[in-house]
């Protein structure tokens, strides 16, 4: 399995743990795996690009035209980062207007579980329904279950499994 994927959106959106959640399943399956982000000049708004590289890959950084799937969790980021993909890549946008990708309004969806910050499990959720990850949902759910706090387990995976849901959804 080799795969490069970015996780593009701003400071808060839980672009880190969406990275983690991913490079977890992969250690799971004892499969090498690096990661690299980049923050923008503030914690909270600022941009986050994340880096996940699964297979034998010397280094963690994604260059141009390579990423196999793009994560993009704020659509402003897209005009920046959409370089980075394939020709032939994924991408799965958080947006709620018509653009480049497959798209769901992850926030939304999120907003009304009570929480926005779940945007980033409920895009993890479609794009694995859509095929974009290499993954079973139970290796995200299991990965879900070791890296979020105990209290919050339960709210991550309903978002996950609202992604999973709204994708399986759309499809009808």
């Amino acid at each position: 399995m080799r795969q490069q994927i970015i996780v593009s959106g701003i400071g808060g959106q839980g672009v880190l743990f969406l990275t983690r959640v991913i490079a977890q399943v992969a250690v799971n399956r004892h499969v090498p795996v690096l990661t690299a982000e980049t923050h923008g000049m503030a914690q909270r708004g600022g941009t986050v690009l994340s880096t996940i590289k699964i297979g034998a890959f010397a280094s963690p950084l994604v260059r141009s035209g390579q990423a196999d799937v793009g994560l993009i969790l704020w659509e402003a980021n897209l005009p920046v980062h959409l370089s980075l993909l394939k020709p032939d890549g994924r991408l799965l946008v958080n947006a709620v207007d018509n653009g480049p990708g497959q798209r769901i309004d992850a926030s939304g969806v999120a907003r009304n579980l009570g929480n926005a910050v779940l945007a980033n499990l409920v895009l993890l959720g479609f794009a694995l329904k859509h095929q974009a990850l290499p993954f079973a949902a139970e290796e995200c759910g299991l990965a879900i279950e070791q890296l979020a706090p105990g209290k919050y387990i339960e709210q991550n995976l309903k978002a996950f499994q609202s992604g999973l849901d709204y994708a399986a959804q759309a499809a009808s």
